[in-house]
């Protein structure tokens, strides 16, 4: 019997993050933190995004969310125009390292409530992930067993015919 798990990142909670990052696009979209809130809300909707990275000097200051931008301005009643993204940006980022795996980022999110994660590479932000991300690795990944499960299973009852 051939052991679908073979590899240590074929373990779901060992997949390593890099490996993640690959089937996503690229693009890292930032805001500055002297940026107006509807610039990045307007960012957010035209990207399809929730969370965008906030760096000053290409630096990361803070993480603003959809969730943010409704908690902290909308139901505050502030002005979209007139307010700093600096004024409802999230300072104190949780991060994941391009070294960490599925497993590690999950417990982040968990932890710390939280649905995206800004992945790090020699401290310089290179990409999102996001607890989507992590579902469709996931939903992927038991696709993936369940088929070799199904095939294992044909060729046993094959075998025994």
């Amino acid at each position: 019997m051939d052991n679908p798990l073979r590899r240590p990142e074929e373990i779901l909670a060992y997949r390593p993050l890099r490996q993640i990052l690959a089937a996503k696009p690229k693009d890292l979209w930032t805001v500055g933190p002297s940026d107006n809130a509807l610039s990045a809300m307007r960012l957010m909707a035209d990207k399809n995004i929730g969370l965008l990275v906030v760096l000053e000097n290409n630096a990361i200051v803070g993480v603003l969310s959809e969730r943010d931008c409704v908690r902290r301005l909308v139901l505050a009643g502030k002005s979209p125009e007139g307010t700093q993204v600096a004024d409802i940006m999230v300072r104190d980022v949780v991060k994941a390292d391009i070294g960490s795996t599925f497993g590690d980022c999950l417990k982040l999110m968990h932890a710390h409530g939280i649905r995206h994660l800004p992945v790090m590479q020699n401290n310089v932000t290179i990409g999102v992930i996001s607890i989507r991300d992590l579902l469709s690795e996931a939903v992927a990944h038991h696709a993936k067993v369940i088929g070799e499960l199904e095939r294992e299973r044909l060729t046993m009852l094959t075998s025994t015919a």
